[in-house]
């Protein structure tokens, strides 16, 4: 059998300590519990694990009295679904009641507790998401998980149609598993099933969309995702504004990222993928329930114009002051990314490149210049409160970044009274 037993998160004592609570078999609620999902696949793969979720047949009530009894703090998450979270010493541990599922219409399920292993594995979306490791540590496959960890293949367990069905949100988890964890082509069956089916996303809430193509696009590489996902009409079905816009930055904006040491950024591959139309954005942003602050850094972005990398340095410090930095580096790093990929053999676009780089340099380190005249120095000029302290104020501020912030505090003011002679 596989084991992780000489893991080291497996071996942490916080996580021995509910096994051993867990498994404990005296009295008559005896019961078993074993580590499910990600840290038994990521293990395997070779991967970091970050979250340890525990399936266990005891109920959740059960698992609350062992808990107080053990002095472990225990929050009851989700007892409906039969969740409990164990926290020992700060770190929390989720703790869930093997499940069958006794209804389902696509976006929710009513369940019914279970002691049944094989069962609860079925109930689950992916194969490689539904493995277990016993209190010994020894990986428990009772869907065929294992084969697939071993060759990377993102497939539903059982019937793929009947996996969607039972939750529409399946359809991009298989994309987005398929992006982390996958490798060739997708499972043929799972993508039939997710183009058979992919008008019912319309069906799920904006938040749970939205929260997983924010995960796709995090991938150290979504490109082979969005473009299968582009095959089967599955991303115009959810992002209709990449139809005409494409994926193809993808690739170089990743090659871009991997070799400039950049951070996967979910928000800047989507901005590869969309067009720069604030209208556009605003519905998009509204139909996907995007936070505000990721809202305001699309807006951003689609509001600046596109930046001439040959300009000088005194007008770029002024498009930086008039438009603010976070939608110019949007900006450079999507045409960095598409000069890069064109670089290879052409000189032309190799020095392209590179002014486009230092630009990007001086953007992030770019900090605003503050304007040194206020409102109150107009008014304290003689200028009644009004409509027209805002006229001058903005006209000084202007002659003030035409001649690149070179007029300090008594220049201007001395230039306000000029004018108010």
């Amino acid at each position: 059998m596989t084991g992780l037993a000489d893991q080291a998160w497996f071996r942490d004592p916080a996580l021995g300590r509910i096994l051993a609570l867990l498994n404990d078999d005296d009295g008559a609620d005896n019961g078993e519990a074993r580590v499910v999902g990600g840290a038994v696949r990521n293990s395997l793969m070779g991967l970091p694990v970050s979250d340890i979720d525990i399936a266990t047949t005891l109920t959740p009530e059960i698992v609350l009295e062992r808990a107080m009894a053990a002095g472990i703090k225990a929050v009851p998450t989700g007892l409906q679904h039969g969740t409990v979270t164990l926290v020992i010493d700060g770190k929390p541990f989720e703790v869930t009641t093997l499940r069958t599922d006794v209804e389902t219409d696509g976006r929710h399920a009513k369940v019914a507790f279970s002691t049944d292993w094989k069962a609860d594995a079925e109930r689950r979306d992916l194969t490689i998401n539904a493995l277990y490791a016993d209190a010994r540590g020894e990986v428990v496959d009772l869907v065929g998980g294992l084969a697939d960890i071993e060759t990377r293949n993102i497939r539903f367990i059982g019937d793929a149609a009947k996996r969607i069905a039972e939750d529409h949100l399946r359809i991009l988890r298989f994309f987005r598993f398929f992006a982390y964890y996958g490798s060739g082509r997708p499972d043929a069956e799972g993508l039939r099933a997710c183009a058979a089916a992919r008008s019912k996303l319309k069906t799920l809430s904006a938040e749970r969309v939205w929260s997983e193509l924010r995960k796709l696009l995090g991938a150290a590489d979504p490109g082979r995702a969005l473009l299968w996902m582009r095959q089967v009409a599955v991303l115009t079905e959810i992002l209709p504004e990449s139809e005409r816009w494409g994926i193809d930055a993808i690739p170089s904006l990743v090659a871009t990222e991997k070799a400039l040491g950049w951070a996967p950024d979910p928000l800047l591959r989507l901005a590869a993928i969309v067009p720069p139309d604030a209208a556009r954005l605003e519905a998009l942003a509204a139909r996907l329930k995007l936070s505000n602050a990721e809202a305001a850094t699309l807006k951003a972005w689609a509001m600046t114009a596109p930046v001439n990398d040959e300009m000088s340095s005194a007008a770029f410090e002024q498009l930086l002051y008039r438009n603010g930095a976070e939608g110019i580096m949007t900006r450079l790093k999507l045409a960095l990314g598409v000069a890069r990929g064109k670089a290879e053999g052409d000189l032309g676009e190799m020095a392209r490149s590179a002014r486009l780089g230092k630009l990007l340099d001086r953007a992030m380190k770019w900090k605003k210049p503050q304007f040194p005249v206020s409102g109150a120095d107009v008014i304290a000029a003689g200028i009644p409160s009004g409509p027209r302290v805002g006229e001058l104020l903005g006209s000084l501020e202007n002659q003030w970044v035409d001649e690149n912030f070179a007029s300090d505090r008594a220049a201007l003011l001395a230039r306000l009274r000029e004018r108010l002679q």
